[in-house]
């Protein structure tokens, strides 16, 4: 069951402006990075579904942050399907993220009244997200779809939609400046901000420092 309500996480995504994203299959070191990323700031995490531990892993997670009564929101990502969704809720998930638009995710989130952020690539998928009930939309994968121009663009007509890009938001000012300029409401970062060489290191203090140097940066740019 979420520990967080919905209108909670979204509020939460949107005030901090970063999601950042991993996956490990060893629950030792998953939890080391979880922290690590709360250490440096984040409030919101996003565990993603891409290994064949995701579900337990994700499970030990999710019990651990309640048992210590953590403020980190933690989510799952890489979601594809409805049961998926399911059994990710049951285990704690306080938020869904999928690589794309699936109606029925939508429709279970929204029993659940648990956040839904689906993955869209053109104006039409954002819309019917919208009408679907999704308020915060992830644009993927945001550097083949068009950049920051694209959000740019989308705003024009759509002022009212909250776009997430993922895929191509690097860790450094100059990318991170140009997505938020552009109107990106909150930003997604997967390997460019929990890389491979850090967690495969043991790097903790590194990654918690890179988050917090993240989010100092988008806090410049929306400035």
């Amino acid at each position: 069951m979420a520990r967080f309500e919905r209108l909670e996480v979204y509020q939460t995504i949107l005030a901090g402006g970063l999601v950042p994203l991993f996956y490990h299959g060893d629950t030792d070191i998953a939890l080391q990075a979880v922290e690590a990323c709360r250490a440096g700031g984040s409030r919101v995490l996003e565990f993603t579904n891409r290994g064949d531990q995701a579900l337990p892993v994700f499970a030990t997670l999710a019990q651990k942050l309640a048992e210590t009564k953590s403020n980190l929101i933690l989510g799952v990502g890489s979601v594809i399907d409805a049961p998926t969704a399911a059994l990710f809720i049951a285990y704690g998930a306080n938020f869904v993220v999928g690589p794309s638009l699936n109606p029925e995710i939508a429709r279970l989130c929204n029993r659940r009244k648990i956040a839904y952020i689906p993955g869209c690539a053109s104006v039409s998928e954002i819309s019917q997200a919208e009408e679907l009930g999704a308020e915060i939309i992830k644009v993927f994968p945001g550097d083949s779809v068009g950049g920051p121009d694209f959000i740019k663009a989308l705003l024009g007509p759509c002022p009212w939609s909250k776009i997430m890009p993922t895929g191509g938001v690097e860790a450094n000012p100059d990318s991170l400046r140009a997505w938020i300029k552009a109107g990106a409401a909150c930003l997604g970062m997967g390997s460019n901000l929990v890389s491979k060489d850090l967690v495969s290191g043991k790097r903790w203090q590194e990654l918690a420092d890179r988050v917090s140097q993240v989010l100092e940066w988008i806090r410049q740019a929306r400035a």
